[in-house]
């Protein structure tokens, strides 16, 4: 097998048992690096060491990862232009903040019949978003509920 000292050094070709021998010289393991390389590489490390850092660069990039929300306004064919004034406000204070919104329109009763309408005031509600937001799934209509979800748009640096 191949063994790489625990400085980069290569050692070259050794046995198992010369490859063991010169990491308990170093008081390191001998970790195999590469299996299926042949011949098979090898390292002397300290592994416990090697696990702890690994640890560490895990939760260093766990830190750093922005978890996107999916938050939902839920709208009326009927509801008043005041009313969606608010909940324009709402979702743009959701996209400021990094999440993604989901805006419901709901139909009662007999309002399915009139989905024109509640197309109309879906697509009045995007276009009072256009200038912070992109439509991620346009609005369909899923039972008696359209919906689409919209996602705060790209920054250019």
């Amino acid at each position: 097998m191949r063994v790489i000292a625990h400085d980069g050094e290569q050692l070259g070709i050794l046995t198992l048992r010369e490859a063991l021998e010169a990491a308990e010289a170093r008081q390191l393991d001998l970790v195999e690096v590469s299996p299926t390389a042949t011949p098979p590489v090898c390292r002397i490390m300290d592994y416990g060491k090697f696990k702890y850092q690994q640890s560490k660069k895990q939760q260093e990039a766990k830190k750093k990862q922005v978890q996107v929300q999916v938050k939902e306004v839920k709208i009326r064919p009927k509801t008043d232009d005041h009313d969606l004034d608010f909940k324009v406000k709402h979702v743009r204070r959701f996209l400021e903040e990094g999440n993604k919104a989901k805006v419901t329109l709901v139909f009662r009763g007999r309002e399915i019949t009139h989905q024109d309408i509640g197309r109309a005031v879906i697509e009045k509600f995007a276009s009072e978003l256009a200038d912070i937001a992109v439509i991620e799934v346009s609005p369909r209509v899923d039972g008696r509920q359209m919906f689409m979800i919209v996602a705060p748009k790209v920054k250019k640096h």
